[in-house]
C-alpha cells in the first residue's frame, strides 16, 4: 500500500469546498456498482433463507414428540378464549391462525439466530465477492469504454470514406460485433 505525504494545498481545500457546496458538479462516468453491502445483502438473504429451512426442519422434530404441537395448540385456545363473539368455525379458524403464526414466529427467531450466528462469514465471504465482482466489472467497463470510443473512430471515418474504405470498416464492424463485450456472469440480468 502506497501513502503519500500530506502537502497543504489551497486549491485542494477549494476544490473540496467547492464539492461540497454542489457548486463542482463532476459526475463520475464510469464508476463500479458494485458495493461491499450489496454483496453482503446476497449472503445474508440467502443465510436467512437456510435458517427459515433449519427453522422448519426443527419445527417438525419437535412435533413429532407431540408434547409441543399441545403446547402451541394450548397457547392459541387461552388466545382465542378471550374474543367472546365468535362461532365454533370462527374461533377453529383464528386457533389455526394463531398456532400458525406461533410456529412462524419460532421459525423466523430461528432463522434470525441462525443468521446472526453466521454474519463473521457473512461478512468475510462478502469481502471477498466484492473484490471478485469489482474486478470484474471494472474489465466489463473499461472495455465497454474502448468498445465506444472504437465505433465513434469508425463512425468519423466513415463519414469521409470512399467504398473501399467502408468496406473495410464495415469488415472490421462485423468484427467487433463478433467480439462484442460480454456481461460479468454474477450481474442480474431481469
Amino acid at each position: 500500500m502506497r501513502i503519500s505525504p500530506f502537502s497543504p494545498n489551497i486549491s485542494s481545500f477549494k476544490s473540496s469546498a467547492e464539492n461540497r457546496n454542489g457548486s463542482d458538479k463532476t459526475e463520475k462516468k464510469d464508476s463500479n456498482p458494485v458495493s461491499a453491502a450489496g454483496e453482503k445483502a446476497v449472503l445474508a438473504k440467502a443465510t436467512f433463507a437456510a435458517g427459515i429451512g433449519l427453522g422448519g426442519r426443527l419445527l417438525f422434530e419437535l412435533f413429532d414428540g407431540g408434547f409441543v404441537l399441545d403446547t402451541l395448540t394450548d397457547k392459541a385456545q387461552k388466545i382465542t378464549a378471550k374474543q367472546k363473539n365468535l362461532s365454533k368455525t370462527g374461533r377453529l379458524v383464528k386457533e389455526l391462525g394463531v398456532t400458525a403464526g406461533l410456529s412462524a414466529a419460532f421459525v423466523g427467531g430461528v432463522a434470525a439466530l441462525y443468521t446472526i450466528f453466521k454474519a463473521p462469514e457473512i461478512n468475510y465471504h462478502g469481502n471477498i465477492n466484492t473484490v471478485k465482482h469489482r474486478k470484474d466489472m471494472d474489465v466489463y467497463i473499461k472495455s465497454n469504454a474502448v468498445e465506444k470510443e472504437l465505433y465513434t473512430q469508425m463512425n468519423n471515418k466513415a463519414k469521409n470514406a470512399d467504398s473501399i474504405e467502408k468496406a473495410k470498416l464495415r469488415e472490421q464492424y462485423l468484427q467487433m460485433r463478433a467480439a462484442k463485450n460480454i456481461v460479468p456472469e454474477f450481474v442480474n440480468k431481469n
